[in-house]
């Protein structure tokens, strides 16, 4: 009976388990925002140097893209030039640090090399202002638009090699002022951005004079690497279009593929886009979709109508938690419980998603494209992925309906 009694009180005076808590906070975020993501562990780990008024440190990524392609007779009518091939399909290097001022002020510069177009970019370049008084961060420079969670994180974080194809008509980068906001009590996040193409005119990426975006989500469930989270967010941009005109395209989530879908050049005012973006990750889960409508302003062509969007379902085979930037709201990179290198499995992703986008509305005509892809990704260590891809698809463009199927493979690298 003392036995029992005594083993009892062992037990309660066990201390209770951890709650899971956001840690987002002591980290806070950069001017790299997702690209700047500090990783768990890396072999040519990013530590910043001091060079008298300021930190310093440099990073890097590489990954390279494999697809080969089978069509059907109407496919190949449709598009006739798929042929398997290797490409390039990103080089980038990444410098950063933070001003020794009293106010924290980071700084971020990206230059990456375009295969296409064989030349060098300049990618998310600017500083980062901490600003309390205002509930977060302002950015001032090239970044990210802010609009959907897909296209905020970094391509080499994502579940899959490619984003979904209707992300393809929200531009990628642009110049301009961005406030992030985040109000932990309220489980608020926000950032708000104007954008102009001053000084980015010509750039591939710069379709539009000038740009207002939102985009805010509530996370009632905030544990940034543990346990559940639930994330609901809505976004909106409008823009002024460049020269008078628009053209939306898409590749099928192949980066060698050429575009399938494709509006071609029509006359245009302004644009706007709005749509909603819903997460939820019980533990080593993770299912998401975001759903987007563009209306464009273009009496010639009756004003038409864009839509397209996806669902997705990940899952975590060797247990891991795919974590979460609280004050960007966006998803990290996995970290594998234990790396090939500490002769660990690794960390194994079962990914499934299904993704549509319509360029169809009265007289213009750019195609409507449907996929399913089924993939594995099998993080070697927190910076090296190989990605293997299905991906079965059908295009209804050119008054036929043809079906394409993808056989893909990525390996990239990053530190």
């Amino acid at each position: 009976m003392v036995g029992v009694v005594a083993c009892r009180a062992a037990i309660a005076q066990q201390p209770a388990p951890s709650t899971p808590r956001d840690t987002t906070l002591t980290t806070g975020i950069t001017a790299g925002e997702a690209d700047d993501e500090p990783r768990r562990r890396s072999l040519l780990g990013r530590k910043d140097r001091d060079v008298g008024f300021m930190t310093f440190h440099m990073g890097a990524g590489f990954s390279v893209d494999f697809a080969a392609y089978s069509q059907d007779d109407a496919s190949r009518e449709q598009i006739d030039n798929l042929e398997p091939e290797f490409k390039l399909r990103d080089f980038r290097l990444l410098l950063g640090g933070r001003f020794k001022t009293e106010r924290r002020i980071t700084w971020q510069a990206g230059i990456m090399y375009d295969g296409p177009s064989h030349s060098w970019l300049v990618r998310q370049t600017g500083i980062m202002v901490s600003v309390p008084e205002l509930w977060g961060h302002l950015f001032i420079g090239r970044a990210k638009e802010g609009v959907s969670l897909n296209k905020v994180m970094v391509g080499y974080d994502g579940w899959t090699t490619e984003r979904f194809t209707f992300s393809d008509v929200i531009p990628l980068l642009a110049d301009g002022v961005k406030w992030l906001g985040y109000l932990p009590n309220r489980h608020l996040i926000w950032n708000v951005g104007w954008f102009t193409d001053a000084l980015s005119e010509g750039q591939s990426f710069s379709s539009y004079d000038n740009q207002f975006t939102f985009r805010t989500a509530w996370v009632p469930m905030v544990s940034d690497s543990s346990g559940t989270l639930l994330h609901i967010g809505f976004n909106f941009r409008r823009g002024k279009l460049n020269q008078g005109q628009i053209q939306l395209r898409s590749r099928p989530e192949a980066f060698p593929a050429p575009y399938f879908i494709d509006t071609g050049k029509f006359p245009a005012n302004t644009a706007r886009m709005a749509g909603p973006e819903i997460y939820y990750r019980p533990g080593n889960w993770l299912f998401g979709t975001e759903y987007y409508w563009q209306t464009v302003d273009s009496p010639q062509m009756n004003n038409p109508l864009f839509h397209g969007g996806d669902a997705s379902v990940s899952w975590l085979i060797t247990g891991e938690t795919r974590s979460y930037n609280t004050v960007g709201g966006y998803f990290r990179s996995v970290s594998p419980a234990k790396t090939v290198l500490d002769r660990g499995l690794g960390a194994v992703e079962a990914v499934l998603r299904f993704s549509y986008s319509d360029l169809n509305d009265g007289p213009v005509q750019g195609g409507s494209l449907w996929r399913i892809t089924p993939m594995v990704n099998w993080y070697f260590t927190d910076v090296t992925r190989l990605a293997l891809v299905y991906g079965y698809g059908t295009l209804d463009r050119f008054e036929t309906t043809g079906v394409t199927q993808f056989f893909q493979a990525r390996l990239q690298i990053e530190f």
